[in-house]
């Protein structure tokens, strides 16, 4: 018998992993647009190779110190949907020297300080201009009335290569209905392609035009002009996806395995993990869940025990409402589905992949915490 790890530790289906990876990369083929994951939901330049040899053209980092590690892996065209500060123009040229690179700006002063760092350098950095569709966090107003002339006068700067406008719908995650969940989608799609037709009138060329969410992913095929998509999320799915639509339990990769430490009380038991594993995260979506996380009792079982709510976490705790009929004891072990696969993952060192006869073999998390 092998060794199973300590609990808790992160479970990764092998199978589902990879079928996450083909079903996403057809459904960009159909769409007829690239494909560039974004890479902060895994940080393991191992599924990051995964998905480039299935057909994506590249990756997204959240992050420099993210982009760092999956270059000195040897992935070869990374992109930044961050507005990364100037101060850090030496890490982007010497980022410059390794792979393609890309960063968006929405800012034409902060572009002015790059075009400067640039030419100095004598390089040229691609850059796509972020566009707010929505979200209300990053992004130049689509709406504003020198929006093209702002535009146009990052287009022209020298030391950046202007390569299109940039998108991410991230109010995607609160949509209240599928209904709501595609007007989201059909907006940022007139909101993207009517300022490209308008740059282009003007006469910026724009080649590319880049949206990206595991949720909005499968519209794809409906937002005619888009040219890229950067899904993240979708090579694990979660609890969140569920509840939005986008995956069904059997599509979930990622699991927590945990093990029951107390039963406190005929109505409540703890589990080994708590929010330094789960996240402190709540459940998004039209069909949200109460809790931290959807309980498997087995890891055959078809879709969680609804009876059993991880109503706390606290840092090593979680502790669960159950039925007074409950089996569960102390010793027992369970799968945790987190409600938010994306952070859970930033706090592991590595993941264990399974393969179908339950096999494990350790992943290191390489970009854990990079965070600056």
């Amino acid at each position: 018998m092998p060794v199973l790890p300590r609990t808790p530790y992160p479970i990764v289906s092998s199978s589902r992993l990879a079928a996450n990876i083909q079903r996403m990369q057809a459904l960009a083929q159909h769409a007829g647009v690239q494909l560039r994951p974004h890479s902060k939901t895994h940080k393991s330049p191992v599924i990051a190779r995964m998905q480039l040899e299935a057909g994506a053209v590249g990756i997204c980092c959240a992050k420099l110190a993210e982009a760092e590690v999956f270059a000195e892996a040897g992935i070869s065209d990374i992109r930044l949907p961050y507005p990364i500060n100037p101060s850090n123009a030496d890490r982007v040229l010497a980022l410059l020297d390794k792979v393609t690179l890309s960063i968006i700006v929405d800012d034409p002063a902060v572009a002015e300080e790059w075009a400067g760092a640039m030419t100095r350098a004598g390089k040229v950095l691609n850059v796509l201009v972020k566009v707010d569709v929505g979200f209300h966090r990053c992004g130049v107003n689509p709406a504003a009335a020198d929006v093209v002339e702002t535009i146009a006068r990052i287009a022209a700067m020298p030391g950046l290569s202007f390569r299109g406008l940039l998108s991410h719908a991230g109010h995607a995650y609160t949509a209240e209905s599928p209904y709501a969940l595609a007007a989201i989608v059909a907006q940022e799609t007139e909101i993207m392609t009517g300022l490209a037709r308008r740059l282009r009138e003007a006469g910026v060329p724009v080649d590319e035009i880049s949206v990206g969410s595991t949720p909005t992913a499968s519209f794809a095929p409906a937002q005619h002009g888009i040219t890229e998509m950067r899904p993240g999320n979708y090579v694990f799915l979660d609890r969140t996806q569920v509840a939005l639509g986008s995956a069904t339990y059997a599509n979930c990769a990622l699991f927590v395995e945990a093990t029951v430490v107390s039963r406190p009380a005929p109505d409540r038991a703890i589990l080994d993990c708590g929010s330094k594993t789960l996240t402190s995260d709540g459940a998004r979506g039209f069909n949200a869940f109460p809790g931290f996380g959807a309980v498997f009792t087995s890891p055959d079982a078809a879709g969680p025990d609804a009876s059993i709510v991880i109503e706390r976490v606290s840092e090593e705790h979680g502790v669960c409402r159950i039925p007074e009929s409950s089996t569960l004891r102390p010793g027992d072990r369970v799968r945790v589905l987190p409600n938010h696969a994306c952070t859970a993952v930033n706090l592991m060192d590595r993941l264990w992949l399974s393969d179908d006869h339950g096999a494990l073999a350790p992943l290191p998390v390489a970009a854990r915490g990079r965070i600056w």
